[in-house]
């Protein structure tokens, strides 16, 4: 209903505003003067409403005020022709009503100031005062504004048409400061009018009309008699006394940005002191956030794209004064919410680091600084202060590039303690990919130290929390994954020190309970046993210290992996067991891989009860013991007897099988003719072969049931005999494959099924080999006859 209203009277006002104004439009072509004042004072009384909105009110000024240049014009063209714009000046204020007669005032002013008849300042100083007589904050507003529009142009500048002596600059600085005091008062008046129910109402509407008073701040910045001297001595107290004394927040916050958005940056540069001195006196519902992030966005700007104004920065100490007025606000402002002082520190931080990227110290002040307005905090709840948060420590490194120098700010772990679990492991996770992005090296145990300070929560459960506690388990994997790829970005070229880093990782990782452990100690096994590898073959003890030889770190790892089997995690203990193992069998120590096999061997046979892992761990066991060159006679007799014995025991009778012939590969290495046992070779065969019939018999006693998997067992078997026949085994002869050969054709026909892909290729293959010429390998095959394959 109001805003119907408000449409109805803004139609009215403009009707009547459409006709004075075509009465005056035609009394100025019949140059009658006496008319054009009249309608055009008839026109302006419009504006002495009060019914309508500030919105609609400005449409109708609008209206109003471009109609007034026709009768500006008017007014040129008649002090051109000889009419005196003295006695027209008078004329002017015959008007009956005081804010169409001051319309025309300026209107005709602009005019009497261009015409140099007498100086500037006097008409600037007449105007500026009349127009307090209007005292009804939305009419004088616009009425002032009207004064500012068409006075611009007509200033006593430096460099402008009208500019007189040299200090007339100051006329026209007092000139626009005047107005601005008077505007200013005028629109933080505007809040008392009307009920209380509707202040928020009027706030919005103040807030649509704030351009109109900046719209003097922006005068001022244009004025080229403005210089630095007479900013840091007029300018900027006089416009600050009005933003502290007028206790408006709207106001303020606004009027603070346009002082910064206007201005000069070397201006606020070395200005700074007084700039920043203001900021403790707003009012404590001023958003002090935006006010101080804007001068800082400004000044690291400024810095960036004039080399030349960095020393300026550290003649005037900005940093320190920054710094000093951001505690200052934040003391005085003690409602003020930890996301907007993080916020404020975040930009310091901004600032510091496009300025003065050089200085850790400064970088490391400003962590300390936001430290201590933390510690009244405690742990950060809220949402929007955590993410400000991750932002404040995301800055740097995104700045360096480099988790090293970040590892050399004494309290950025210290801000982390503030963050909640969850968004302290996030940002743990950002640190980690920092490193894996910019493959970042730690390369020392105290940085090592350092970094898991960082990421702690991601390597142990935070106080109060267990591993049983609900958490996704996808996530969990992601982190602790991440942790791992970590493990291999901490490293040294020399091994003194690599052993140290070892020693600190294991530390902090044996801290992570039974969930990480599986998922992180094997990175650090094995970059454990690649330093192992490289200190072979050195001096027993070349450092001096007994943590740096490799029986150390082997040591250090049986007792790392044995935690594993405590977490039941027995399978992947039992792998790395066996790299271990084969760490030692490269450095050539014999008791130390005697060691890591037999506690292999006790979690195979107290441990590991699934069938299906029993196969998986004993052909780990059999592949690795198959290339141990470490071991005398009889330990390899012993390792090998207990494989051997383990294979004949798997509960599956194919998965017997297989894993006995696996076992002929322990009898014959291809180095060392030591190591070659041909009748133990053919004797392992020939018991995998019973066990084979075994499962044959079985398979033929079940009626309708396919024997297809019995048969593969023997084309395995039979492939194994070649293998060796080709490595020259003399224990196994053409007889033999011959007679597996038949075995496996009769068996083939009693299932009533064609031969296998499997049993065709390996026959074929056979064939091959006898048409060969090069003499060796057909020979070997020679003695095999194929009639049966006709």
């Amino acid at each position: 209903m109001i805003a119907d209203d408000d449409e109805k009277w803004l139609a009215a006002a403009t009707a009547a505003v459409k006709q004075n104004a075509f009465y005056m439009q035609r009394a100025i072509d019949s140059n009658n003067l006496k008319d054009a004042l009249k309608f055009s004072a008839q026109m302006l009384g419009e504006l002495r409403t009060s019914k309508l909105s500030p919105h609609k009110y400005y449409e109708l000024y609008i209206r109003a005020s471009d109609e007034l240049r026709s009768l500006e014009m008017f007014f040129r063209d008649e002090t051109a022709l000889g009419c005196s714009i003295a006695e027209l000046y008078e004329l002017v204020q015959h008007a009956g009503n005081i804010l169409p007669r001051l319309y025309l005032l300026c209107t005709i002013g602009s005019v009497y100031i261009k015409s140099k008849d007498v100086t500037a300042k006097d008409i600037l100083k007449d105007l500026v005062e009349m127009c307090r007589a209007v005292q009804h904050p939305l009419r004088g507003l616009f009425l002032r504004s009207y004064l500012a529009q068409v006075t611009r142009d007509k200033l006593p500048s430096i460099g402008s048409e009208v500019e007189g002596d040299t200090e007339t600059h100051m006329d026209a600085l007092e000139f626009v400061l005047q107005n601005f005091t008077e505007m200013n008062k005028l629109w933080v008046r505007m809040q008392h009018q009307g009920p209380t129910r509707e202040k928020e109402k009027r706030e919005k509407e103040r807030n649509e009309l704030r351009d109109l008073v900046g719209k003097n701040l922006h005068i001022l910045g244009q004025l080229e008699g403005v210089d630095l001297v007479v900013y840091r001595d007029t300018v900027l107290p006089r416009i600050l006394e009005q933003v502290v004394n007028c206790k408006d927040e709207l106001a303020q916050c606004y009027l603070m940005d346009c002082i910064i958005q206007v201005f000069p940056d070397d201006f606020h540069l070395q200005t700074l002191d007084v700039l920043l001195g203001a900021c403790p006196q707003l009012q404590p519902s001023v958003d002090i956030k935006t006010v101080l992030s804007g001068l800082m966005e400004r000044l690291s700007n400024y810095a960036a794209s004039s080399v030349e104004a960095l020393p300026n920065f550290l003649q005037v100490d900005a940093f320190s004064k920054l710094n000093h007025a951001i505690g200052k606000v934040v003391e005085a402002q003690v409602d003020l919410p930890a996301s907007a002082s993080v916020t404020l520190y975040l930009f310091l931080l901004k600032f510091t680091l496009h300025v003065h990227s050089d200085r850790l110290d400064y970088v490391d002040q400003v962590l300390g600084s936001c430290v201590s307005q933390l510690s009244a905090t405690g742990k950060l709840c809220d949402d929007k202060a955590s993410k400000q948060i991750v932002a404040f420590l995301s800055a740097p490194l995104e700045k360096f590039n480099d988790v090293v120098t970040i590892l050399k700010l004494t309290n950025y772990p210290r801000v982390m303690e503030y963050l909640d679990n969850d968004t302290n492991k996030a940002m743990a996770i950002i640190i980690i990919q920092s490193i894996l992005k910019n493959d970042t090296r730690i390369a020392t145990a105290d940085e090592v130290d350092a970094m898991f300070e960082l990421i702690k929560g991601l390597i142990k459960d935070f106080d109060g929390l267990a591993d049983n506690d609900e958490i996704d388990e996808e996530d969990f994997q992601e982190e602790q994954n991440s942790v791992a790829r970590l493990v291999h970005f901490l490293y040294n070229d020399d091994p003194e020190e690599m052993s140290k880093i070892i020693f600190r990782i294991r530390k902090h990782i044996l801290t992570g309970g039974p969930k990480r452990l599986p998922l992180t100690i094997p990175p650090l096994v094995f970059s454990a046993l690649k330093l192992v590898r490289r200190m072979r073959g050195g001096d027993e003890n070349p450092f001096g210290d007994d943590t740096s030889t490799p029986q150390k770190i082997l040591q250090l790892l049986t007792e790392t992996v044995e935690v594993l089997s405590d977490v039941s995690a027995s399978e992947l203990a039992l792998r790395l067991y066996l790299q271990c193992a084969q760490a030692a069998n490269d450095c050539e120590l014999e008791t130390v891989a005697y060691e890591f096999f037999t506690k292999a061997y006790l979690l195979y046979e107290e441990e590991i009860s699934d069938s299906k892992a029993q196969v998986t761990a004993l052909r780990l066991i059999i592949g690795t013991l198959q290339r141990m060159r470490v071991f005398n006679v009889e330990n390899r007799d012993i390792l090998t007897h207990k494989a051997t014995g383990y294979s004949a025991k798997l509960l599956k009778k194919p998965d017997q099988c297989r894993a006995v012939y696996e076992c002929a590969h322990l009898y014959w290495a291809e180095e060392g003719e030591n190591l070659k046992d041909g009748e133990r070779v053919v004797l392992c065969l020939k018991r995998a072969q019973k066990i084979a019939d075994a499962v044959q018999k079985m398979a033929n006693a079940s009626r309708g049931a396919s024997s297809t998997g019995s048969v593969s067992l023997y084309v395995e078997l039979l492939n194994k005999y070649l293998y060796f026949l080709e490595k020259g085994n003399p224990q196994v002869t053409g007889e033999t494959i011959q007679s597996l050969a038949e075995l496996i054709r009769s068996e083939t026909k009693k299932a009533e099924s064609g031969a296998g892909t499997f049993i065709t290729s390996t026959l074929r293959y056979m064939e091959f080999q006898r048409q060969q010429e090069d003499g060796g390998m057909s020979e070997k095959y020679q003695k095999i006859k194929m009639e049966w394959f006709e």
